[in-house]
């Protein structure tokens, strides 16, 4: 309905990986965050988790690896979980 193009990447989950905000769509919902999950993609995913953790937030997901990348969770001082994410 938006024009969108979905990536498959597994049997529950898909997502956009040609606009300005991609969109994931998680079909599993033993997997799926309680509230949309804003992920941050960055170059360095070792160094990324050091700064999250030095910054004394709860790691909610440790570090997995997926079709097209490496990501990991955590929650910032509200309790809003996010990803940070780095892609092959």
């Amino acid at each position: 309905m938006f024009g969108w193009t979905l990536t498959e990447f597994g049997p529950s989950y898909a997502c956009t990986t040609s606009g300005d905000v991609d969109v994931g769509l998680q079909g599993d919902s033993g997997e799926a965050t309680a509230s949309p999950l804003a992920v941050i993609a960055v170059a360095n995913l070792e160094e990324a988790l050091a700064a999250v953790r030095g910054a004394g937030a709860k790691i909610s997901k440790p570090v997995f690896s997926f079709p097209g990348g490496r990501r990991f969770h955590f929650l910032d001082p509200n309790g809003n979980e996010l990803a940070v994410l780095q892609a092959d």
